[in-house]
């Protein structure tokens, strides 16, 4: 066997993906606790600056090269003027510059769903709009009002000078009303590079401010790493998130091909009726009930804690804040109740794949535009704290970690069309029915089914 072939054959044997690991500290003392407060809010300051200096459109054309960036930034006087170690000032510098990436990014897609609605737009039009949010050194000259060389893909397009100008303008009034610039949030973490760490002992020693002076962070576990740290600052110790390498693993059984819909009762159902998570919209509701409650209950506190304050009771209002008003308990209880939800997750997801052994999994596509609210508060509660977007992250990350094929296809047509016989039916409380031809199922069942319909149809038009 030729050596590249076998080269290849062991690169492939080899893939793996990268998924992080949570390391936590023993209890810290007070002064180790205000060192790492003091880095991360150094470390909101760097990326707040960045923000400041290079969020801006003027800045848009500058953000092809971080490595440029970076050299104003470690020029700029800010690192000496904190005193904070480059180990950890070039990583907020490139965060910050992520961010705005991100933001960017966010923006455009933004922009570019609004291009597609407006009527008003020729597809011309819309060519070139979509053509100059691809290259950021255009973009920026139109949002500078500056000249710009026509782009390649423009330049045969049915555009006068009047048109362009408007177009431009079009571009200008989008941005000038859809651009958030980026904020630093809580100091509360920070990252630090390879050579800003060091291990011994069963601890982890970061580089302070002192120079040749390390701060010891004793570990609870054993594990080490050589790459890029985030630590997470909590209220008496520290997690730290690890970037750890897993070998892909590969199952010569998984041949099957299934089709999910995620939904919040249950978890996932498949075309082919089988179930997996019964429990999920149960466990969600009891947390939303209890959330509710304790809400509704420290509501009433809160009202007499401000009704002691407003007449001059102010021993009976320091009373009601100490021992009604803490925060530790409530968020301790919310944090088991996730981590029983996750839990459970986990488990069916393993599961279903044991079961049904699927060489690919096809789902829909996450519905990220036009969302509404919904009536009740606990409706709401369940889709903002995301349950179902944990189940989506997590069937991602496990299907990349078996080597598992996964499609996401547009949910266009998946809900509300009847997969029987192809006409549109109704959603009601007590599941989909269709009037056409009498079909009666769930929805998430009825969902599933067009699931794996529409990918049959878009793998045979291809």
């Amino acid at each position: 066997m030729p050596a590249h072939t076998t080269m290849k054959n062991d690169m492939e044997k080899e893939k793996v993906i990268t998924k992080t690991v949570w390391q936590h500290t023993e209890v810290l003392p007070k002064e180790t606790m205000e060192f790492l407060k003091g880095i991360a809010a150094d470390y909101a300051k760097v990326k707040t600056s960045v923000y400041e200096r290079y969020s801006g459109v003027g800045s848009l054309g500058k953000l092809g090269s971080v490595y440029d960036i970076m050299t104003e930034m470690r020029h700029c006087g800010l690192r000496e003027q904190l005193e904070l170690p480059s180990v950890y000032y070039e990583l907020a510098v490139r965060d910050g510059v992520s961010d705005i990436k991100g933001m960017w990014g966010v923006l455009k897609n933004k922009i570019r769903t609004l291009i597609t609605a407006n009527e008003n737009l020729s597809s011309d039009d819309r060519m070139y709009l979509r053509t100059v949010l691809k290259l950021d050194k255009v973009y920026a000259a139109v949002l500078n009002r500056e000249d710009y060389p026509m782009p390649e893909k423009a330049a045969g397009l049915n555009l006068d000078k009047d048109r362009l100008n408007s177009l431009n303008n079009l571009l200008c009034r989008l941005t000038r009303r859809y651009l958030i610039k980026p904020t630093a949030g809580g100091a509360d973490s920070f990252c630090v590079s390879p050579g800003g760490y060091s291990y011994k002992n069963g601890a982890l020693y970061l580089v302070s401010r002192v120079p040749r002076r390390r701060i010891m962070l004793p570990l609870k576990d054993s594990k080490t790493s050589a790459r890029q740290l985030r630590v997470c600052i909590k209220t008496d110790h520290a997690a730290i998130a690890i970037p750890a390498e897993q070998k892909e693993r590969k199952h010569e059984d998984f041949q099957n091909t299934i089709y999910l819909h995620l939904g919040y009762q249950n978890m996932c159902t498949l075309s082919s009726g089988n179930i997996y998570g019964r429990e999920l919209g149960e466990l969600s509701s009891e947390k939303s009930k209890r959330l509710m409650e304790k809400n509704r209950e420290r509501g009433r506190v809160q009202t007499k804690y401000r009704e002691s304050l407003a007449l001059g009771d102010k021993k009976k209002a320091e009373d009601i804040k100490t021992n009604n008003l803490g925060i530790q308990k409530y968020n301790r209880q919310k944090n088991r109740d996730h981590a029983r939800i996750e839990t459970y997750i986990n488990a069916e997801l393993n599961r279903m794949l044991k079961t049904e052994k699927p060489g690919r999994v096809v789902i829909t596509k996450p519905v990220a535009i036009n969302k509404t609210k919904f009536k009740y508060k606990s409706s709401n509660r369940k889709v903002t704290e995301g349950a179902r977007g944990y189940v989506r992250k997590r069937l991602i990350q496990k299907c990349q970690a078996n080597g598992i094929e996964l499609e996401e296809i547009n949910s266009k047509g998946t809900g509300i069309i009847c997969s029987d016989c192809g006409m549109e039916g109704e959603r009601l409380l007590e599941g989909f029915v269709c009037k056409n031809c009498g079909f009666r199922s769930t929805i998430a069942l009825n969902g599933a089914r067009n699931i794996e319909k529409k990918y049959k149809e878009l793998q045979k038009q291809k």
